[in-house]
């Protein structure tokens, strides 16, 4: 019944999304709402010189108009609104005069109607003092970091390079790109039952609420993070957004509750993106394809202001045995806002550039590139040297190469010739993410009537992570799932944790199971002897007891109970991959088969075989969803999007869907996955490690290694257009 229920059954909250019974942030219900809308500033760089605001105060239903005179007080340090603990989104608009980005609020409208706060917003009138600014990395006025913000080497790579057999020296381009989720990003204020409660669609209720009373001046108990869902976060919803703390501000000064809901082309300038980036990739290999070194240099765009972390070099090291590695990333410091993490942030346009840069290399050793990967498997980190926890990378090479029929391949580009006449490419490339967990604070509790209830960390982004904790649940304590009540995403109910990395089931599915089985402990204890097989609550009822709770503090591998203390307190404490006796990712091979009009160049992708080794699968339905999906965002980014920087007025010219492409049915043949499914109990105790995440890990490249295979061009930037192929 276990296995049958985890591998088939439709995810618990399926059909209240369905049905709309899902309430996301902004869906609460909240008496005399007050509708905020911001005005955006129309300069790159700069300052405010004076603000009109008589227009858009006689606008009827109009409340209040707030400037930066109105919420000076906020306090913002480099990491106020940064995510993962790491220095970002320290900038706080509308706290001064200065104006540090295009798109950034310049003034908060409060009405009683949405109607009004958009009049009103468009009616503020600014006067500003504009300077000169950069736009792109490429500018003149851009300002290269002089030190590599991530350095990784292991034996002498430049020697191993110059004595190689072949030797191939790329560099790939990648674009900046916009998450574009379907929830847009919003914020709702209220004060009830005598706290502050902040509802916004988050990855981090707890470092969110505690940013947020920091940034205010409140005690962190007077404020609580609510998230029910979040309708897609992809990394752009882990930290304190710029209208946040506005918004929370705006309702402590009215009392009254006040909701702002962030219009899509706003965000494309006020959200996190992921950045442009160059890479250079030199392989090296002797004349049987084994790889003796490789060279890679990384060149990422940021703002004036913050840190993002650069740090592409991390990963590409550990896919293949390398007989010597050298890496560094940079920074490039322009005038917009602060990226930040997008799916597979830094791991994605890495497995981009070295994947087709090892493509290129099976070329010139003239090997099959599925045979050159095989050739240089390792169980062993090249740079560390310890072993990996568990890694089936061959087996997922294998076994997609079986149901893919890799065999028909012709190494000759433009051999393969379908029917009408449409050139048919085929192309294979591999990826791998860390495997992390992070601390979780658990309740759990069960009625003798049959209810269960629990209470642990972690947000439900749309990945499924309510059906893996209701999976331990009923694995263990065979539990009723129509009876079972999951509370996640608020901090009133339990500290939360960032879910975010791929770390969110690895985290959750530990910490509900130890609940499990401490809770299974304690009613064998009451009963007095091992249970039956009948139904636990039916057991507690015996004991005349109306219910039976356990807490449980989960800690992960090689941290100690400081990370609980953390947890509570909001800060990240996050392990992995570097663990005290191994390594530990994810791993995920990707095939595509690309057709190719010959007279329009026009690229299709008509189908992919995905093979993943993430641990234990813990839903088979979520799980092939969430690879599927991460197999859409590649095909996007290797034919689509873009974000397109005027570099005239720095700011995006397709903020919005209409003209930042993104793949529709249209654009999607058949997407096949398989899974290894082997435990990796030396990870966790539910033997599970991250899917969300290196889903989308090398999927692009497999589609660009295709295009090659069918056309013989070699595009080295993204999204690959049409003019490329005439």
């Amino acid at each position: 019944m276990t296995q049958e229920w985890t591998s088939s059954r439709p995810r618990v909250d399926a059909s209240g999304k369905v049905l709309g019974r899902a309430l996301y942030a902004a869906d609460q219900k909240i008496a005399g709402v007050l509708h905020g809308m911001t005005a955006p500033a129309t300069i790159a760089k700069g300052r405010i010189e004076s603000i009109d605001l008589t227009a858009a105060r006689n606008v009827p239903g109009v409340v209040s108009v707030f400037t930066y005179e109105d919420f000076s007080q906020i306090k913002t340090t480099p990491a106020a609104r940064g995510a993962y603990g790491q220095p970002g989104k320290g900038y706080q608009p509308m706290t001064s005069p200065v104006v540090r980005h295009r798109g950034e609020p310049v003034a908060l409208v409060v009405a009683e109607t949405l109607e009004a706060a958009i009049e009103g917003a468009e009616a503020v009138k600014v006067r500003y003092a504009e300077e000169a600014f950069s736009a792109a990395m490429e500018d003149d006025r851009a300002t290269r970091e002089p030190e590599p913000e991530r350095q990784l080497s292991s034996g002498d790579a430049e020697a191993a390079f110059a004595a190689a057999d072949h030797r191939i020296d790329v560099e790939y381009l990648h674009p900046q790109q916009h998450h574009n989720p379907i929830e847009l990003i919003s914020t709702t204020a209220a004060f009830e039952d005598g706290e502050l409660r902040i509802y916004e669609g988050t990855q981090a209720a707890s470092a969110f609420a505690g940013g947020l009373a920091s940034m205010m001046g409140l005690e962190p108990t007077r404020l609580r993070g609510v998230s029910p869902y979040t309708g897609g976060g992809f990394g752009q919803k882990n930290g304190i957004q710029e209208q946040s703390v506005l918004v929370a501000s705006a309702a402590a000064l009215l009392g009254r509750p006040v909701k702002l809901v962030m219009p899509r082309g706003q965000l494309f300038h006020t959200a996190s993106y992921r950045p442009r980036s160059r890479h250079r990739v030199r392989l090296g290999a002797d004349g049987q394809g084994r790889l003796l070194a490789g060279l890679y240099e990384t060149v990422q765009q940021n703002s004036r202001y913050d840190g993002f972390s650069c740090d592409h070099g991390a990963n590409p090291p550990r896919m293949y045995g390398y007989g010597a590695w050298r890496g560094n990333d940079r920074i490039v410091r322009v005038d917009t806002q602060t990226p930040g993490h997008q799916r597979a942030p830094h791991e994605h346009p890495s497995s981009y550039a070295t994947e087709c840069a090892l493509d290129e290399l099976a070329e010139a050793v003239g090997m099959d590139p599925v045979e050159l990967r095989l050739a240089n498997d390792t169980q062993n980190d090249p740079i560390t040297g310890k072993p990996f926890s568990s890694r089936y990378l061959a087996e997922c090479l294998r076994r997609g190469a079986e149901l893919f029929d890799w065999s028909r391949r012709m190494r000759e580009p433009g051999a393969l010739v379908a029917e009408n006449g449409d050139r048919i490419g085929l192309g294979v490339a591999c990826g791998s993410y860390k495997g992390s967990m992070t601390a979780a604070v658990t309740t759990l509790r069960l009625l003798a009537s049959g209810r269960c209830e629990i209470a642990t960390s972690g947000h439900e982004m749309g990945q499924g992570i309510r059906s893996v904790i209701a999976a331990e649940l009923i694995d263990i304590l065979g539990i009723d799932p129509e009876k079972l009540d999951i509370r996640i995403g608020d901090t009133g109910h339990a500290p939360q944790h960032i879910t975010a990395g791929s770390w969110g089931t690895g985290s959750v599915a530990p910490a509900a199971r130890s609940a499990a089985l401490k809770l299974r402990e304690e009613l064998s204890r009451l009963t007095g002897g091992p249970l039956s097989q009948e139904p636990v609550h039916v057991q507690l009822a015996r004991t005349r007891r109306p219910f039976l709770e356990v807490a449980v503090d989960t800690i992960p591998l090689g941290k100690d109970g400081q990370v609980i203390e953390q947890l509570r307190r909001g800060i990240p404490s996050t392990t992995g991959p570097e663990y005290p006796d191994f390594m530990s990712f994810s791993w995920i091979a990707h095939f595509a088969e690309v057709r190719v009009e010959a007279s329009t160049g026009r690229v299709r992708v008509r189908r992919v075989v995905s093979v993943a080794d993430c641990g234990r699968v813990m839903n088979r339905r979520t799980a092939e969803s969430q690879v599927r999906g991460g197999v859409i965002w590649g095909i996007g980014a290797a034919l689509r999007e873009a974000g397109e920087t005027d570099p005239r007025f720095g700011g995006v010219l397709n903020n919005d869907l209409a003209e930042y492409v993104v793949p529709v049915n249209a654009d999607i043949g058949a997407i096949e996955v398989d899974f290894i499914d082997q435990p990796d109990f030396k990870l966790n105790v539910s033997g599970v490690k991250g899917l969300g995440e290196v889903a989308m890990v090398g999927a692009t490249a497999a589609v660009v290694n295709a295009v090659y295979n069918a056309t013989g061009r070699r595009v080295r930037h993204l999204p690959i257009r049409i003019e490329d192929l005439l």
